[in-house]
């Protein structure tokens, strides 16, 4: 039995978190951590809990909580997680971070897009980048993983292998990103709020997104070259989803076969992402509540552009459903283990 603590378990994803691990076979969670709510039980936080957890919320302490879990999760804003971690710690318990801390390799690009110094930079090369489709060998081994963030997530699975076989131009690709209002956290502010989202959809981080290195870095890794994007995402009246819409010019003429069979040589073995038949678009609907990518294509010959779709989950496959196939790897067990989810609808 893995013994899982949580720091930051009030949160959207921090609750996620513990939806799935309730339903996992394998672990126990022996920590609910939240600064916010210490001592007040975790069901009164969150009415569904009831008569699920009894536990009461526990403070940030991960020195304390390094002696009794086997795995922290940090489901934290940025520069919290790298603040506590050290040698000690990570020689105790292995730490999967849902922040941005430990994602982008190159510190002074993670300083300069999130406006804080990096506390612990000599983790960073140690850090794992935990999209395990791409970097499952590497996740088996790890001590220390960097959660992706969920734009990265989509986005990457869905462009990731026609980068790597050189069939779009890595300087041509646009990503146009759509989420729900969960994405922002659970924090009151201003521009989250019902009448201010209701009936409305808005671009946000326009050219600045802080999630914009982190995609950069990992398609640089497929193309084999740097790689510069625009990346646009918006906001749109719904607590789940998102729904990436990519742009590539295409390096030759492609036909749907030989495109679908790159698709299916990346992942006609990987059961979280599902290319879907031709023609059919990706809903954020058909994944809810799922750790499902769904992604697909269309060929646009009047332009000589491909069109890329992918639609998840942002809590789940986003967040924490992807920590939690992480945890899986890194403990030796079933990757889809707590996480085979039918997706809701409606």
């Amino acid at each position: 039995m893995v013994k899982a603590g949580i720091i930051g378990s009030t949160g959207y994803a921090g609750q996620e978190l513990v939806r799935l691990l309730l339903q996992h076979k394998d672990t126990e969670i022996v920590w609910y951590g939240s600064k916010s709510h210490i001592n007040k039980k975790y069901c009164e936080v969150f009415q569904n809990m009831f008569q699920l957890v009894d536990a009461a919320c526990m403070d940030d302490n991960m020195e304390e909580l390094a002696k009794k879990a086997d795995v922290i999760f940090t489901a934290t804003p940025a520069g919290f997680c790298a603040s506590l971690v050290n040698d000690e710690i990570l020689s105790r318990v292995k730490i999967i971070d849902l922040s941005a801390d430990f994602r982008i390799k190159d510190v002074n690009t993670y300083e300069e897009w999130y406006g804080i110094k990096h506390v612990s930079p000599a983790f960073i090369r140690e850090a794992v980048y935990g999209l395990c489709e791409i970097n499952r060998e590497r996740v088996k081994k790890a001590r220390l993983v960097a959660n992706p963030g969920c734009y990265p997530t989509c986005t990457t699975l869905s462009v990731y292998p026609l980068l790597k076989e050189g069939l779009i131009d890595p300087g041509s690709v646009i990503v146009d990103a759509k989420s729900g209002t969960s994405g922002a956290g659970r924090s009151v502010k201003l521009g989250n709020l019902y009448c201010e989202v209701n009936e409305n959809i808005k671009a946000y981080g326009v050219a600045s997104h802080r999630h914009t290195p982190e995609i950069e870095e990992q398609l640089s890794y497929a193309a084999g070259k740097d790689v510069k994007i625009n990346f646009t995402p918006h906001l749109v009246p719904m607590n789940r989803g998102i729904l990436v819409t990519a742009y590539g010019n295409l390096t030759r003429t492609v036909t749907y076969e030989e495109v679908k069979a790159i698709y299916d040589k990346y992942y006609k073995n990987e059961y979280f992402v599902r290319v879907l038949e031709k023609g059919v678009c990706p809903e954020t609907r058909w994944v809810e509540g799922s750790n499902f990518v769904d992604v697909n294509f269309v060929i646009d010959p009047r332009t000589n552009r491909i069109i890329i779709m992918g639609a998840m989950d942002n809590l789940v496959k986003g967040a924490a459903g992807q920590a939690v196939q992480n945890m899986n790897l890194m403990f030796g067990l079933e990757e889809a283990s707590g996480l085979k989810l039918v997706p809701m609808f409606p």
